[in-house]
């Protein structure tokens, strides 16, 4: 159980970088942000049950999936930074971009769940969404509430996407670790 909340919160970390950049923008209210988090805790919960199910409806076994799905995954994030649209002059953005930020980070907290779950089927329990969710919450609250500090803003914007894109692909390794048993 150690192990499947430690991956939570590995895996949580580019919830935070969310945050900073949710808080960088002038129109983006906090309430936003805990709006974004309850859906991603019922997606989270969702992705939890219908692991089990799908974990026994597939022929083999999907840490490999799993493990490779997070290293390309984390790889792409890292890529990303150089496929970025720029905000305006004024670091406002729309609500339908704010909207979609939600729905991404909600859309991979459940495959987050549904992938920690699978690796640690059949002792994986409810602390797995429960992880992911708080974790994501709490990362994303804390560096809202400090992108609205002067010293958060002069983080360099590629050092967002590189911690967040190596979370992912520590998790994608984890993932393969536990099925080769090193």
């Amino acid at each position: 159980m150690f192990l499947s909340v430690l991956s939570g919160l590995i895996v949580s970390v580019d919830a935070f970088f969310i945050g900073l950049s949710l808080g960088l923008q002038k129109n983006c209210k906090f309430m936003y942000l805990v709006v974004i988090n309850a859906f991603l805790f019922v997606l989270c919960l969702l992705g939890f049950f219908l692991a089990g199910q799908v974990y026994e409806a597939i022929p083999f076994d999907p840490d490999i999936v799993v493990g490779f799905a997070f290293i390309g995954l984390g790889v792409w994030t890292i890529l990303q930074f150089k496929l970025r649209k720029k905000t305006d002059e004024e670091g406002t953005v729309s609500g339908k971009t704010i909207v979609l930020v939600g729905l991404v980070m909600s859309g991979e907290a459940m495959l987050i769940t549904m992938g920690i779950t699978f690796i640690f089927l059949p002792y994986s329990t409810l602390a797995i969404p429960v992880t992911v969710a708080l974790a994501h919450f709490g990362y994303s609250a804390l560096s809202f509430f400090l992108a609205r500090t002067k010293h958060v803003k002069r983080i360099p914007p590629f050092l967002n996407y590189a911690i967040s894109g190596s979370a992912l692909i520590i998790y994608g390794l984890l993932a393969l670790f536990v099925e080769f048993g090193i």
